[in-house]
């Protein structure tokens, strides 16, 4: 008996085919416009024509496969995730997404069933933004959203993006990066299937669950600067210590973001200087990440956080300085397309609790163009960007099999006027 597409077997079979396609021997590791990334196009290509598709690959290196509808040319429903990843990753992660995009093709084709619509899969190049240090470019390419300024920016060894595309066999040009746009008219919504990336779904013992919105977030580089001085003859009631004093903003952050619904604040990077066991720090730098579904939440605490860090600061006679280094609202899931996952859900005899995103997704960039949404699947332990990441092959058949339901009953939204 022929194995179905949206076997779960058949899908994490695939995924780790796709993960050994990385730079470093034992750990997965791929990333964008590297010969890593021109392999794994080649092997996702692959599997989409296999699944009945025409295969193309845009401006900016993303892999698409287009499955015509009854009428040639029709405006598609987009199925899509990322195939670049962190450093030493896990295997899920954007990939699982692209893979059961294709076996949902894959069933279509199988059962000879064109629909009303076309259906195109896609793969993006760069969502995590670890070469380049610029998420999601190979979405925000779809919307015309790139700054011409971004084909200077460099890596690690100093290439630019500009020059790793030419190496790529792609045109370094905003002429050219205008190709990979699409027009409102060719597109009917977005939808992306992708790992929880959290612990809530293996919480309340679902397979998988609707997401509402993608979280918006406001991140901050803060500079703490008291006297550096040394450790042995400062009396600590004479010291300007800097670290001391970040010691408490860091904490701060803690208690302004505990017990608050839907919020989420995090230090996840400290530096002291000068750094030598036997001196005071006289300055301390370390970053926010402020994330919620809520815009006036997120602002709400941003505002409270800076009142509270100027506090601390002018008690402890330091200088302070903040600097916001990105801030971007929450990204709303359409409520109709929402309703038709969940209704695709229960036609598997699934109940799809709803809850929002903490993680950046392909999804928040197309939303421009057109109307998104998501579906989680449960992951183990919600553990995510590590080699520990785990899904069981019983869930990915879940997600695969609500996702071919939704795509084969869906009805494209009601365009806004």
């Amino acid at each position: 008996m022929t194995q179905s597409p949206l076997s779960g077997p058949a899908l994490l079979q695939r995924i780790d085919e796709l993960a050994t396609i990385s730079e470093e021997p034992g750990r997965l590791t791929r990333l964008y416009l590297t010969p890593e990334h021109r392999r794994a196009n080649h092997l996702v290509g692959t599997w989409m024509r296999q699944a009945g598709m025409t295969v193309r690959e845009d401006a900016v290196g993303n892999v698409i496969g287009r499955y015509e509808g009854e009428r040639p040319g029709a405006p598609a429903l987009m199925i899509g995730s990322h195939l670049d990843t962190i450093r030493d990753a896990g295997r899920y992660d954007g990939m699982l997404g692209v893979l059961t995009g294709i076996a949902v093709v894959a069933d279509l084709e199988a059962r000879g069933r064109r629909l009303p619509f076309a259906v195109e899969v896609i793969g993006f190049g760069d969502e995590e933004g670890t070469r380049f240090q610029s998420t999601l470019i190979g979405s925000r390419a779809l919307t015309g959203g790139l700054d011409p300024a971004i084909l200077e920016t460099r890596d690690a060894r100093g290439r630019t993006l500009g020059e790793a595309m030419r190496d790529f066999g792609l045109e370094p040009d905003m002429a050219a990066l205008a190709t990979a746009a699409r027009r409102s008219d060719e597109v009917l919504a977005y939808v992306e299937l992708h790992i929880e990336q959290g612990p809530v779904l293996e919480a309340l013992d679902r397979p998988v669950g609707v997401v509402t919105a993608i979280a918006g977030a406001t991140r901050f580089s803060v500079t703490v600067t008291g006297t550096a001085g040394h450790a042995g003859t400062v009396p600590m009631t004479l010291r300007r210590d800097a670290l001391a004093a970040a010691a408490e903003m860091v904490l701060a952050v803690e208690d302004l973001c505990a017990g608050r619904e839907r919020l989420v604040g995090t230090v996840g990077r400290i530096e002291a200087m000068p750094g030598a066991v036997n001196v005071i720090p006289g300055k301390v730098r370390f970053t926010i990440d402020l994330r919620s579904d809520r815009d006036a939440v997120r602002a709400e605490r941003a505002d409270a956080l800076r009142a509270r860090l100027a506090a601390i600061a002018d008690r402890r006679t330091v200088a302070l300085d903040i600097e916001v280094l990105h801030d971007s609202g929450a990204v709303a899931c359409d409520p109709g397309l929402m309703e038709q996952l969940a209704a695709a859900a229960r036609a598997e005899g699934l109940e799809a609790p709803e809850l929002p995103s903490g993680a950046g997704h392909d999804a928040m960039a197309v939303a421009p163009l057109c109307p998104i949404a998501m579906l989680f699947v449960r992951c183990e332990r919600g553990i995510s960007h590590n080699p520990a990441e785990r899904i069981t092959a019983a869930d990915a058949e879940a997600g695969a099999r609500v996702l071919a339901r939704f795509v084969e009953d869906f009805v494209p939204p009601v365009p806004h006027a």
